[in-house]
């Protein structure tokens, strides 16, 4: 048997893995759509914030993120609907801000880079119903990936978007419309500059504009507006008779989408708010699962390892045949014990213990006579001739370390599926495990790693 010194030293390197969390991440609540869900949507975007079982390390990586949480949290509170304007450069997008407000609140320019990043003012006329326009960086602008993406982050966190446009849509628009729609929110389109076009004509491109983007906006939410009319030429006959003319600014015409806008915030707005916050704390907490599941894997790969480390010594120090090494399950039933806290699913060293019976039932049916004369000589391959004590029993550890990694690859899948199996069963997912691992390249390892620790402790002895 090993020496007392030796299981120490296994001991100090199958330490659990400390700070992992026990239970998976909580979804936050999706709202019904009639308004009742915002004090319930708000309740699950604080227990998403105070989770105590989110590592630190995953809340330092998703910082941002997790902050915006907390933004629309507030926002919640505060009632406030967020709507996002967006558009092309030159389509008069900040212009519309600006005249739905009332006020010079977005700087306006023909230039690209005018808007280089977000900025929001509370809507005069609807304070008492929380909205807030957003002004967005054009979807083309010169540097446009940085800035577009800035605009579809923006989109995440508002609750309803307007689509700017000034003419028939581009290809560059319509993708961009349905790239705003698969991001589930309310979308409205403004064909502003309206005053550029007759009566006639308006009708015409309205309709058309209409059938462009059936599917991603509804009818009734094709408007026409004028943030900025050019001005209008009057002429004047003076008291004597002569004509002067002089050009005189016209104000604008934003009433319809106005008014569409307070219609919504008055009766859609906190639901708006609570579906999009709800959405996002649901594609943050997928997030956050796939970092816990990544950092799981982690520390799971490394406790497998230490155990190989483990079992490939004691074996290499106490040489037991190759046809016994799967019954060897003692080191094996730990392991599976400390990876199924890693993933929140506590198993009994019993439990463990069947666990590692039923795989090392499945290997033994996969390493028949042949398999397993081809193991051996895997384990076997690159050693000297007149085999000695030391590289000899360095190839039995390895066959040790190799099945310790295939059993702790096949619980590793047993606890990811929610200890399960699947639909194919044990044997088809210890096949797969088997199939996906480089042997020679793990017994190479494994050879070279238990000769290293055999050579140190011959030479501390």
């Amino acid at each position: 048997m090993a020496s007392d010194d030796l299981w120490q030293r296994l001991r100090s390197w199958l330490k659990p893995a400390a700070g992992m969390p026990s239970t998976p991440v909580p979804r936050p609540a999706a709202p019904p759509r009639n308004g009742a869900g915002s004090a319930r949507v708000a309740d699950s975007l604080r227990s998403l914030l105070d989770d105590p079982t989110i590592p630190a390390s995953v809340r330092g990586e998703l910082a941002a993120d997790f902050g915006r949480i907390e933004n629309m949290l507030h926002k919640l509170e505060r009632g406030e609907l967020h709507v996002a304007v967006f558009g092309r450069v030159s389509t008069g997008k900040s212009a519309l801000g600006n005249a739905l407000l009332g006020r010079e609140a977005f700087s306006v320019g023909v230039l690209h880079g005018t808007t280089t990043d977000a900025a929001h003012a509370m809507l005069d006329e609807a304070q008492h119903d929380g909205l807030v326009l957003i002004d967005t960086p054009g979807i083309n602008e010169l540097d446009g990936e940085a800035r577009e993406q800035l605009a579809f982050e923006v989109a995440e966190v508002s609750d309803l978007v307007i689509f700017v446009g000034d003419g028939d849509l581009t290809r560059e628009e319509l993708d961009a419309l349905r790239t705003l729609a698969a991001t589930q929110r309310p979308l409205l389109l403004a064909l502003n500059k309206a005053d550029r076009y007759g009566a006639d004509e308006l009708a015409d491109l309205l309709a058309h504009l209409r059938l462009r983007v059936a599917g991603l906006v509804r009818a009734e939410d094709v408007l026409a507006v004028a943030a900025h009319p050019t001005a209008q030429r009057v002429v004047e006959v003076d008291a004597r008779g002569r004509e002067q003319s002089h050009e005189q600014a016209r104000p604008p015409d934003v009433a319809a989408l106005r008014e569409r806008l307070l219609a919504i915030a008055a009766r859609e707005g906190k639901t708006l708010s609570a579906i999009n916050a709800g959405l996002y704390a649901g594609r943050l907490t997928d997030q956050v699962s796939a970092r816990i599941a990544q950092t799981r894997q982690v520390v799971a790969a490394k406790l497998i390892h230490n155990y190989c480390i483990a079992k490939g010594v004691a074996v290499a120090l106490n040489p037991i045949p190759v046809a016994d090494l799967l019954a060897a399950a003692g080191l094996d039933a730990a392991m599976v014990v400390q990876l199924s806290r890693v993933y929140g699913l506590p198993l009994t060293r019993a439990e463990s213990g069947r666990l590692v019976a039923v795989i090392s039932a499945q290997l033994a049916a996969l390493m028949g006579a042949i398999w397993g004369m081809q193991l051996v000589a895997s384990a076997l391959k690159g050693v000297s001739a007149g085999l000695s004590v030391v590289v000899t029993a360095a190839a039995q550890g390895a066959l040790g370390w190799y099945a310790t990694v295939l059993i702790g690859r096949a619980a590793e899948r047993y606890l990811v599926a929610g200890k399960s199996w699947g639909e194919a069963g044990a044997k088809r997912a210890v096949a797969d495990i088997v199939a996906s691992l480089d042997r020679d390249s793990i017994l190479r390892e494994a050879r070279e790693e238990i000769l290293r620790r055999l050579k140190s402790r011959h030479t501390a002895h």
